[in-house]
């Protein structure tokens, strides 16, 4: 009769662009769904354990271990954000409302902008650090249930 986008009603066709748009931004969640929606999840690991990936895969545990070391870099920034524009809040308003929000907008900032020197400091952009984390969980899913 007609084609099947006419028949859709003007919202349902929007929804379907919407969940399009958002399922392109969020890709990554497919490497990681088989890890989280399990019916038995997987145990907690230890930095010991990851150390022996690390050891272990000479392709994708670099990448890890470099993975992991940006981490430090976006805590510093967190912390070092949060203080200073919490103080500088408490300084001029002696607002304790003003320098709690502050001290958590700060932190976000902090993370956000440890993060970008980290990514090039540690030059990140050059490395895959999905496909090595997607690697070290497939690695402790055998290994948790008894396969390697």
């Amino acid at each position: 009769m007609g084609d099947d986008s006419s028949s859709q009603s003007f919202l349902r066709r929007h929804w379907e662009g919407y969940k399009e748009f958002w399922s392109d931004r969020f890709s990554f969640y497919e490497n990681y769904s088989r890890f989280f929606n399990r019916d038995k999840p997987l145990p907690s690991w230890s930095s010991s354990d990851v150390e022996e990936f690390i050891a272990s895969d000479p392709v994708h545990g670099p990448a890890l271990k470099t993975a992991r070391e940006a981490v430090n870099f976006a805590l510093t920034g967190s912390v070092i954000g949060a203080v200073s524009t919490a103080g500088v809040a408490w300084k001029y308003s002696r607002s304790l409302h003003g320098a709690g929000l502050s001290f958590l907008a700060g932190g976000v900032f902090g993370w956000t902008f440890g993060q970008e020197v980290a990514n090039h400091w540690l030059q990140l952009y050059r490395l895959d650090t999905l496909a090595a984390q997607t690697k070290f969980m497939e690695w402790w899913a055998s290994k948790s249930e008894g396969r390697s």
